[in-house]
């Protein structure tokens, strides 16, 4: 099983570029700004209906999605094989 942690920081640049701020980015979403805050800190996932309406309110296009959604944090990136490698 694989354990990815996102790093959202350019997301969340864009998010408080356009919105001014995550509480008001959270709420044209109709989410709790706590929602907000667990999807961009990896307590909650994005769903991909989520994602869509996210770029379009940015300004940005699909080929934009691995660049905003998929970079991974190294440092957390954990990959369990289920057995030991030698």
């Amino acid at each position: 099983m694989t354990d990815y942690n996102f790093n959202y920081s350019k997301l969340t640049g864009k998010i408080v570029e356009v919105f001014g701020s995550q509480r008001e980015y959270a709420k044209f979403m109709g989410w709790a700004e706590r929602t907000a805050s667990d999807k961009l800190n990896n307590k909650a996932q994005y769903k991909q209906n989520e994602v869509m309406k996210t770029l379009c309110a940015l300004g940005l296009s699909t080929d934009d999605i691995p660049t905003y959604f998929f970079t991974i944090n190294a440092q957390k990136h954990e990959v369990s094989t289920g057995g030991d490698i030698e």
